[in-house]
């Protein structure tokens, strides 16, 4: 599959990026408790990641990478999934932050990319820092919670505010600082993803050039300071491609847990206290098991529509209306709650057995909980937020729409 109006993202003769997930999903899998015990994810992880160029899916193809369209990205990141939670969430959120080092002017992008095409960009969004306006830019302090994948990458986008010379907040940036400029504290101490290693980053007193400040409020109105305007994927709305990535892991996690469901059940696993001595013949594992399956699908659809539309308007000459920009929340909100939904039919159906340590299912139960609940997930506010939509109310409650 061609990403949409960009490169190609392979040749005929080499797998897809899917294709080439999917290959790795036995590796990630044996690797998945490794991962969760150390914290982070293994080197062989890591290796075999950039060795299939899953790094590289939303690089600019002018720097090597595949520069692949959100619909083909969001299936890399669930293949993945399924066997790893933890490593999805990673290749996910650094291809974002490659996609937004994408946006920035040509000479930021020579910088991370130039220098090193396999250079690796984790962020944090959240502006939990303090700002100084100097000649060319900004002096920047600050701590910035969970930088998942931190310990993979070689620069940082980290949030701060943009102040004036009078110290007076202008507006608010995603700053692109080298990793060797920040100290990361070992913070990530949870009970689910704990393979993504989102530790602290520390700074202070870094300088920041202008060119390597992104623009928030611009971006959020599909403003970007990239000289590159015929590249389609770099004309995404905003706001959907941060948040509908988030719901690929999800997927991928419901994904995992129906597979080793499955396995356990062609073993010939029975029910304690009945009569079925394989719980395979049993309706109520049947039933349980077509509807966790279906809750899964809806979700893939759910998650299917919101990259097409995102893909479908960056295609065009029009940024994407802000209608649909909600629905996307609205869409990944649904994802969270459709895969929670098949992740608790498929417990049931392995009773207090699917919470033993040795069973893999309670780690991605473990993980999808935690991941399902990131700010930007949050299923009642994307509600809330569709539902103003609906009725045509102008006042939103967040400006990352």
């Amino acid at each position: 599959m061609a990403g949409t109006g960009d490169s190609p993202e392979t040749s005929d003769d080499e797998p897809t990026l899917p294709e080439r997930a999917a290959a790795l999903v036995e590796l990630l899998s044996r690797n998945a408790p490794t991962a969760e015990q150390h914290r982070e994810l293994p080197d062989e992880n890591v290796r075999a990641l950039r060795e299939a160029g899953l790094f590289k899916a939303l690089t600019p193809a002018r720097f090597g990478g595949h520069q692949t369209d959100l619909r083909t990205f969001v299936r890399v990141v669930s293949e993945l999934g399924r066997g790893c939670g933890s490593t999805a969430w990673v290749i996910t959120l650094i291809n974002t932050c490659h996609w937004m080092v994408g946006l920035l002017p040509e000479r930021a992008q020579q910088e991370v990319f130039g220098e090193d095409p396999d250079a690796r960009v984790c962020g944090v969004i959240e502006p939990s820092a303090s700002s100084t306006a100097v000649e060319g830019g900004q002096v920047v302090t600050g701590k910035w919670a969970f930088a998942s994948g931190c310990a993979h990458a070689q620069w940082a986008l980290v949030g701060i505010p943009v102040v004036d010379d009078a110290g007076e907040q202008i507006d608010q940036g995603l700053a692109l600082v080298p990793m060797e400029e920040l100290e990361v504290v070992d913070t990530w101490f949870v009970s689910g993803m704990r393979g993504t290693g989102s530790n602290t980053l520390v700074g202070e007193e870094i300088f920041v050039p202008e060119h390597r400040i992104l623009s928030v409020s611009r971006a959020l109105r599909g403003d970007y300071p990239t000289e590159h305007e015929d590249e389609v994927l770099y004309r995404s709305a905003f706001a959907p491609v941060l948040i509908i990535i988030l719901a690929a892991p999800l997927l991928g996690l419901a994904r995992g847990g129906l597979d080793a469901v499955l396995g356990t059940l062609h073993k010939g696993k029975k029910i304690a206290y009945t009569f079925y001595e394989n719980s395979e013949h049993a309706p109520s594992t049947q039933m349980q098991l077509a509807e966790a399956a279906q809750l899964i699908d809806t979700a893939e659809l759910h998650l299917t529509r919101a990259a097409t539309d995102i893909d479908t308007w960056a295609a065009g000459p029009e940024y994407m209306p802000e209608f649909h920009r909600t629905r996307v929340r609205m869409d990944t909100g649904s994802i969270a709650v459709r895969t929670r939904e098949a992740l608790d039919l498929l417990l049931n159906i392995g009773g207090a057995g699917s919470f033993a340590e040795a069973n893999p299912l309670q780690r991605i139960w473990r993980d999808q909980e935690v991941a399902g609940r990131h700010a930007v997930i949050n299923p009642a506010i994307a509600t809330e937020i569709y539902g103003r939509a609906l009725l045509g109310i102008e006042d939103q409650i967040t400006p990352l729409i």
